[in-house]
């Protein structure tokens, strides 16, 4: 019968290092780039070098009670299928790896009901706060977390300036292409795709517009259509535009997979792009670059973005009031309104 292998201590570890246990456990428990107050550079090394070849296994529950924390923060988004989405989570993984949290994901598909019953589900998880990319504007539920004490931070989308948040600054961003249309001459854009729901819509929109307007062009209701963030609502918004019978000389998307699909519309009832009408996107996705016709767009700061959104998490639940982070997008500019040159 085999003997039941022995579970590695902390003990058993100090005693190899020739440490105090306390030591061990600070060092082992510690981010990387905090260990070093613990013990020399050498003696953390060599901690961790025995800790991998025991096979040490840190007890994550024990720590929680230690230290009323569970080092777990739970992210919600709508979809970690979208490319914007994933790229933010990417950077909270990468910021709460370096804290030493992890960072569990839910997907809300950017329904209220369901956006709660995640955020419930993580709480009874004793996460020690919430990242939230999914926030609908002025939305209630932000109230009631705050009410009960439950730390969180809004990545991607705000709701507002009352909440804590790590975004792009969308109204420049839409100020940028709206610019960038206007310096090529196009004075009759349409903007399709997006949902008044999110803050990213409501600001990219609110910027174009008002270049346009003081240039002494207002762009009517009648030429915005809002739909989901994604190829199909970009298509759809498209052929409404086409089927009423506007005809745009530019079209501003507020994500890049709208755009695409819009010049596919176009492509398909015959107009040019860039001739007959310029198309801008938003968030500089890699494909973006890659297309047959390269898509002009405005480069958002998605991974950097979400460090932001852990490092204000991280800072709040240290205690320390930091303030909400504005990043700033940049115009890519390319064929689909510059041409193939």
């Amino acid at each position: 019968m085999n003997a039941k292998p022995r579970r590695v201590t902390l003990r058993m570890i100090a005693d190899e290092v020739g440490v105090d246990v306390s030591t061990v456990s600070r060092v082992i428990n510690a981010p990387s780039h905090e260990a070093s107050r613990w013990a020399s550079p050498s003696v953390v090394e060599r901690i961790r070098d025995v800790a991998i070849s025991s096979g040490y296994k840190r007890n994550p529950h024990a720590a929680s009670l230690r230290t009323n924390r569970s080092e777990f923060v739970g992210v919600i988004v709508p979809r970690l299928q979208d490319f914007v989405l994933a790229t933010v989570f990417e950077g909270i993984e990468e910021a709460a790896s370096k804290r030493g949290y992890y960072a569990s994901v839910a997907n809300s598909l950017d329904l209220p009901d369901l956006h709660r019953k995640r955020a419930e589900s993580l709480i009874d998880r004793r996460v020690d706060g919430l990242i939230i990319g999914d926030a609908h504007f002025q939305e209630t539920y932000l109230d009631e977390l705050e009410r009960r004490g439950v730390p969180f931070v809004l990545v991607n989308r705000h709701a507002g300036t009352k909440y804590l948040s790590a975004t792009t600054d969308d109204v420049l961003g839409g100020e940028l292409a709206a610019g960038h249309l206007l310096s090529l001459g196009r004075t009759q854009p349409c903007i399709v795709g997006g949902q008044l729901f999110a803050s990213t819509f409501r600001d990219r929109s609110k910027g174009f517009r008002s270049v346009f307007r003081e240039a002494g062009i207002d762009i009517p209701d009648s030429h915005i259509v809002d739909g989901p963030f994604d190829a199909a609502g970009g298509r759809t918004a498209m052929e409404d535009i086409l089927d009423r019978g506007i005809r745009p000389d530019s079209i501003f998307a507020p994500n890049d997979f709208a755009a695409i699909a819009a010049m596919g519309v176009l492509r398909e009832r015959g107009f040019d792009v860039p001739d007959d009408v310029a198309v801008v996107g938003y968030n500089d996705t890699p494909l973006a670059a890659e297309l047959t016709m390269p898509l002009t767009t405005i480069r958002s700061p998605m991974h950097e973005m979400g460090i932001q959104g852990f490092e204000l998490l991280w800072r709040r639940l240290e205690g320390q009031d930091p303030a909400s982070v504005r990043l700033v997008p940049r115009l890519a500019a390319r064929a689909s309104t510059l041409g193939r040159g």
